[in-house]
């Protein structure tokens, strides 16, 4: 008689199911947005904030510098520094629909771009916080800080989804 013991190949495809399970589980951990609304990311986000550097700018500000209208999305926060030297910033959006998010992510893109040519040359230490800044996307929810202290600020955004 023969032993009905289960070959490598029939092992391994739970094995392989199993992995792919897990991925999945942490790609939506991961990757997925909140249910919070904004006022409740923002507090997470504001709490971590130094409000001796950054202060909170009118939606005016935050159009003359991202050439965006905050009206146009669900929430918007925009912290600045108040000398015009200093390139630290925090912004974080709520957007309508998912098809904002490129628009805004290409307008981030562009201002960091245009405050290393400003810096460039004469603030070295600007144009790094600038080359370190740190972005995220989750779900309806976009997170851009350049600060000393901008993982803390990500990890604070994230900690509040």
């Amino acid at each position: 008689m023969m032993s009905k013991k289960p070959g490598i190949a029939h092992i391994m495809k739970y094995v392989v199911f199993m992995l792919i399970v897990v991925f999945v589980v942490l790609l939506m951990l991961f990757a997925s947005g909140s249910n919070k609304s904004f006022d409740e990311v923002r507090q997470g986000v504001e709490g971590s904030l130094d409000t001796e550097v950054l202060t909170e700018q009118e939606p005016a500000v935050f159009k003359r510098n991202f050439s965006l209208n905050a009206a146009d999305y669900d929430g918007v926060m925009y912290y600045s520094s108040g000398s015009n030297i200093s390139a630290e910033e925090v912004l974080l959006i709520k957007v309508k629909s998912e098809s904002q998010i490129q628009e805004i992510t290409d307008a981030i893109d562009q201002r960091v771009e245009a405050r290393i040519n400003d810096f460039d040359g004469y603030a070295p230490d600007q144009v790094k916080l600038l080359e370190n800044a740190r972005q995220s996307v989750r779900g309806t929810y976009i997170f851009f800080a350049c600060s000393q202290d901008a993982d803390a600020y990500l990890s604070a955004f994230s900690s509040s989804l």
